[in-house]
């Protein structure tokens, strides 16, 4: 795998975003609608203004529970009052199109992350997650310097 290839070349690019002041239960019906753990809040003209984790998100709803008697019934009223603003990750850190996937790779490893939102002039253009490098990486041939022989003793 070339690391010096844009991740442009592997972000999602049809995202669902939410707007700040959306409550916690749209970002819930969203994350039990599709299959994806970033929710990126985005400004009425696109900018990125926060991002959404899935875990983020169980967090807040569990001690909610706690709180509330543990009445799944009781945290959504909770979610009423709350916005997406409210547990969003504020400028999460992000990159833009033409940075490369080895630098995706160094900051996911460093900081343990698994998301990256890609913002070009403010605006978000993609996502690209470490399930994206992996796929990527595995459907990428290996090049030949880095390959590795095994003895099969």
């Amino acid at each position: 795998m070339n690391p010096n290839i844009p991740v442009q070349k592997i972000m999602t690019t049809n995202l669902k975003t939410i707007r700040p002041n959306e409550s916690l239960n749209k970002v819930h019906e969203i994350f039990s609608k599709y299959d994806f753990h970033h929710l990126p809040v985005v400004d009425e003209s696109g900018n990125l203004l926060g991002i959404i984790s899935r875990y983020d998100f169980n967090k807040v709803e569990f001690i909610l529970s706690l709180e509330t008697g543990k009445s799944h019934q009781d945290v959504l009223a909770r979610f009423k009052n709350l916005g997406a603003v409210d547990i969003m990750t504020k400028y999460p850190l992000h990159l833009q199109p033409d940075d490369s996937i080895g630098l995706a790779a160094d900051i996911f490893l460093a900081n343990k992350f698994h998301a990256l939102p890609i913002v070009e002039d403010g605006r978000l253009t993609g996502i690209v997650t470490s399930h994206d490098l992996l796929a990527f990486s595995f459907s990428s041939p290996m090049e030949e310097s880095k390959a590795v022989e095994y003895d099969e003793d």
